[in-house]
């Protein structure tokens, strides 16, 4: 009897625990069996591997082959443990060595000629084979992914072949990641292309240095699309550690990280006929939605009142908390959702309520059962409302407006400002840090008290105001929140529940 032990592992969320592989030949009828809770695209490697293992002219065994994915109650999904399991056939019949096995960690789907596809969610495995201090075994095509973890020791492969040469030492595979390009500015939108919109420009400012959720409301081909668009460009880099975590959440969605752009922010826009799975995740295997998609970057929803109001609803505990719990009968899935929101949305259903032409004929009930269908909880929730009017002629052809390049700056500087005080932005800040950051003298405390009761604002659009009120005086360059800006940090706040419900 033969008995070969490899290294793989599962996807669970952003966490990839491991899998013990262990494949035994026993003497018997020829058959091969997978036990440990596969799934059905796992149940088919057999074919895949059959095949692969033949067309590399490798010999099949003809004996009885049980392989276990152990642990047994850990479910187990996907064509990444093809590799693994030709491994430890090969190994189990004495065709490759099994002596630096246990070194090693092997992810990869098989196609029948015994090439390598790339697999999903290599990112979080290649995290978690670097803690062990082992090699990861892996496709060609997952490398330059798996290349963003700093000395992560990798062995790519094009074929079952090369990865046999390597592990019987007669040609081994050298693999040194290429340097990762840094964004390009140039490839995102500029905030000069707006023209005129002088406030909406500063609120979007604003809520860059921040990081303030941001409602625009203005009637159609105002700029409000325009406007979200660019604030990408107006954001700092992000981290290592914070491109990291978002590019292990695309890692393992299914699409691609894109290596020559992996630290730009997100911008996710979802049409209005998204459902709350694909905003929030779901699935009988947790996916990340839209809103972890958007981790560390920007979610637009544009037309927010077209959304289906349940849809709106599940932001809200995302909104506050920064995370979303997923739970299913047999599991439960946490993905990180620190996104900044940008909506829009007209001002009644025909779009120009208030508009100088007159053309609006919409009726004070239809206004109020339109703006309706967002909720007064989930409008408290966001930091900022502002509106964005129509232009003029003249302010269409006025001249450009300041570059991205330039409010980046000053973003930039006030976020610096932000970190030093409390390493987090004024968005997260805590009720003992706003206690701390956010003090007001006696007369600002009289204003935003009159503000209070003549607005009916809650205790949540209170400490909203003061955080904003201090992104406001961290971009003056103010180390204490003055009237001035106190007061801008009302103003912003046009379409709390008192007046749009």
């Amino acid at each position: 009897m033969s008995l070969a032990v490899l290294y793989s592992r599962a996807q669970v969320g952003m966490d990839a625990p491991l899998v013990t592989v262990e494949v035994h030949l026993s003497n018997g009828l020829p058959s091969l069996s997978i036990v440990g809770l596969p799934e059905t695209a796992v149940k088919e490697s057999k074919d895949r591997v059959r095949g692969a293992i033949l067309n590399s002219h490798f010999d099949f065994p003809a004996r009885r082959i049980t392989i276990n994915l152990a642990p047994a109650d850990l479910p187990k999904e996907g064509g990444r443990y093809d590799l693994p399991i030709a491994l430890g056939i090969l190994a189990a019949s004495g065709q490759i060595p099994d002596n630096d096995l246990q070194q090693y960690e092997f992810a990869g789907e098989l196609a029948l000629s015994g090439h390598l596809r790339a697999v999903q969610g290599i990112l979080p495995m290649a995290l978690h084979t670097k803690r062990m201090q082992r090699m990861l075994a892996l496709p060609l095509g997952n490398a330059a992914e798996a290349g963003l973890i700093k000395d992560a020791r990798l062995v790519p492969a094009q074929h079952l072949l090369d990865l046999t040469r390597h592990l019987n030492r007669t040609s081994l595979i050298e693999y040194t990641p290429p340097a990762v390009a840094a964004a390009v500015d140039t490839l995102l939108p500029d905030l000069s292309d707006v023209r005129g919109q002088h406030c909406a420009r500063r609120a979007l400012e604003i809520a860059a240095a921040g990081g303030h959720s941001l409602l625009m409301l203005g009637p159609p081909g105002t700029g409000k699309s325009l406007l979200a668009s660019r604030l990408p460009g107006i954001l700092p880099d992000m981290t290592e550690a914070e491109a990291l975590e978002a590019a292990t959440i695309t890692s393992i969605s299914r699409q691609r990280v894109d290596t020559r752009s992996w630290k730009k922010r997100a911008f996710r826009a979802p049409h209005h006929s998204a459902s709350a799975a694909a905003l929030v995740g779901g699935g009988s295997n947790p996916q990340p939605g839209e809103i972890s998609l958007a981790h560390h970057g920007v979610l637009f929803l544009d037309e927010l009142p077209e959304f289906n109001r349940q849809v709106l609803e599940v932001l809200r505990e995302p909104l506050e908390s920064g995370r979303i719990m997923i739970s299913r009968a047999t599991r439960q899935t946490e993905f990180p959702a620190l996104f900044q929101l940008i909506a829009a949305m007209n001002p009644c259903p025909c779009g120009y309520l208030g508009d100088p032409s007159g053309r609006c004929h919409c009726s004070s009930e239809q206004v109020v059962r339109y703006r309706n269908r967002v909720s007064g909880p989930l409008l408290d929730r966001i930091d900022m409302h502002v509106e964005v009017p129509r232009l003029t002629f003249n302010e269409m052809q006025g001249a450009k407006g300041e570059s991205s390049a330039i409010v980046r700056e000053r973003v930039t500087g006030a976020r610096t400002i932000q970190l030093q005080r409390n390493n987090t932005l004024n968005s997260q800040l805590t009720h003992k840090q706003i206690d701390k950051a956010c003090t007001l003298k006696q007369s600002d405390q009289i204003l935003l008290q009159r503000a209070m009761e003549k607005l009916q604002l809650s205790a949540r659009a209170y400490h909203r105001i003061l955080k904003l009120a201090r992104t406001v005086a961290d971009l003056a360059g103010s180390e204490t929140i003055k009237t001035a800006h106190l007061s801008e940090a009302i103003g912003h706040r046009k379409l709390d529940r008192s007046t749009s419900c």
